[in-house]
């Protein structure tokens, strides 16, 4: 049984190839050429996830991933893997303040892609390093915050909180280890299953955006909080 991904992309040559190549591991790519078109194509048929360039004619990732996560029920929370051929690394904090889960430079080697495309899913139908006790309820509960790993949900005081799938499993990883402060190198492994490279502070952005999802006041957070040259700790907070 193939696997939909939808790839958003200008460049019909390298999607093609992208396609090929994905092809053979089990992945079925449908190619849209715009924004547009990959918008109503995303609606269309419910992808698993979306590889969506950055620089693009008419609306440009940036714009595109916005719109996803703007858009009605499971659709807002597909994964989004941002491809980009600037340097800068403001252009993927950005992407990830946007709403994507992961980013990749172009160039790229194929087997990268691939890799990083296994992780996101990964991530999506796992609860990622959790142990047997903390597995034992599908909910975790932290005064009126909820997360909920089987539905893949958040709320605090009964609001949902809207979070990237990435984001999700960046909270869960850190509200499972609550009270135990965590290296940023420690919480990617946990999440990502592989080492966080060092010039990599895209994490600090997904914390960011998680404060402002749960935290009454993310400038003064209370439930994650940084440790000054080490990382974060989840705080076991019960009000």
């Amino acid at each position: 049984m193939t696997s939909p991904l939808l790839m958003i992309e200008d460049d019909g040559r390298l999607a093609q190839m992208v396609a090929e190549y994905l092809g053979q591991s089990g992945f079925e790519v449908t190619h849209a050429a715009d924004g547009e078109k990959g918008l109503e194509q995303l609606q269309l048929a419910l992808p698993e996830l979306v590889i969506l360039d950055l620089m693009m004619p008419g609306i440009d990732g940036l714009e595109v991933c916005r719109r996803i996560r703007a858009l009605p029920g499971e659709a807002a929370r597909v994964p989004v893997i941002m491809l980009t051929a600037k340097g800068d690394p403001m252009d993927r904090i950005i992407g990830l303040e946007m709403g994507a889960d992961d980013y990749l430079p172009k160039p790229f080697e194929p087997r990268e892609l691939l890799a990083r495309i296994r992780a996101v899913l990964r991530r999506r139908s796992e609860n990622g390093g959790a142990t047997s006790t903390t597995r034992s309820t599908p909910v975790l509960r932290f005064g009126s915050l909820e997360i909920d790993r089987d539905a893949r949900s958040v709320q605090v005081g009964g609001v949902a909180c809207e979070l990237t799938s990435y984001q999700f499993d960046l909270l869960v990883a850190l509200a499972e280890r609550a009270g135990r402060v965590l290296t940023r190198d420690q919480i990617m492994e946990a999440v990502r299953g592989r080492e966080l490279e060092a010039f990599d502070r895209s994490i600090d952005v997904h914390i960011g955006r998680i404060r402002n999802a749960i935290e009454t006041d993310s400038k003064d957070p209370k439930r994650i909080l940084t440790v000054r040259g080490v990382g974060y700790v989840f705080a076991k907070l019960q009000e």
